[in-house]
């Protein structure tokens, strides 16, 4: 469960219009493997938009390209109305788009508290590496800066861990310390690339708790992932890739019962306990 003070700890207020996250035409070719090929997605701060297919359909890429980790070949990537593509992660970042990664990107060495920090970087105005040296008329910035990082290890219940390496927590844990990474900025939309990969069921189900409320606090969720019991159980919209085209879109009962996507994704639908 969350911490529980749990009222507008992500977002600071409810955003007065919901962002939106519009991606048209867009294509990447690695060599001689096209990764996307016109794909589009289309997500706001009101849903819970996931993006399922199967491995090499894409969807990784898709997040690199949003995120500024990859230069498409060509498409379009408006983030609120404002282009994207060539702008730097930073940038992105501080625009109030954050992610977090199929792969754990934690510091091991770094304690808890601090690996949370550093997400406040991109929407600090001063120079968060500097802060940590404790210059004279940087320390009220950190000081806020801890503040805030504190307020997302009570939200996600790691309080008792805040000064123990990251490395040393559970893999579970871990998973909590870049979600809160992700979220200490109050960005308004996130990406979440399959947050509960390697989880048991009970994590499984506390992730799944946590992004519902990441979507109740006015944050917009673009979700990457495997687990279709879970993005059936909390999706609004799915988006389903298929070879780095969309091949359906629509409610978790649409996607569910789309017998192309059934044919081609979903080998007769048994992940879902459907017959084809």
């Amino acid at each position: 469960m969350a911490g529980k003070s749990t009222a507008r700890v992500i977002s600071e207020q409810a955003q007065v219009t919901h962002s939106v996250l519009e991606v048209r035409e867009l294509s990447v070719r690695f060599g001689g493997l096209q990764a996307l090929n016109g794909a589009h997605l289309a997500a706001d701060g009101r849903h819970i938009t996931s993006v399922i297919g199967p491995n090499g359909a894409g969807k990784t890429t898709a997040v690199n390209c949003i995120s500024g980790m990859f230069r498409p070949d060509s498409g379009s990537v408006r983030f609120n109305g404002t282009e994207l593509l060539g702008l730097p992660r930073h940038r992105i970042a501080r625009m109030g788009l954050t992610r977090t990664f199929q792969n754990l990107q934690v510091f091991s060495h770094m304690n808890v508290l601090e690996n949370v920090m550093v997400g406040m970087h991109a929407a600090s105005g001063s120079e968060f590496m500097v802060s940590l040296f404790r210059f004279p008329r940087l320390r009220k910035e950190e000081r806020r800066i801890r503040e805030r990082s504190e307020e997302m290890l009570d939200f996600f219940e790691l309080t008792s861990q805040a000064y123990k390496p990251a490395g040393q927590l559970s893999y579970g844990d871990r998973k909590k310390v870049e979600l809160a990474r992700a979220l200490v900025s109050r960005p308004r939309m996130v990406l979440l690339d399959e947050p509960v990969a390697g989880l048991n069921m009970a994590e499984t189900e506390t992730i799944g708790r946590l992004i519902g409320e990441i979507r109740r606090q006015g944050i917009g969720v673009v979700l990457v992932e495997h687990d279709m019991a879970l993005v059936m159980r909390i999706s609004d919209k799915v988006v389903v890739l298929c070879e780095g085209r969309v091949l359906a879109e629509g409610t978790p009962h649409e996607i569910q019962n789309n017998s192309e996507v059934i044919r081609i994704y979903l080998g007769g639908g048994e992940e879902f306990g459907l017959s084809a």
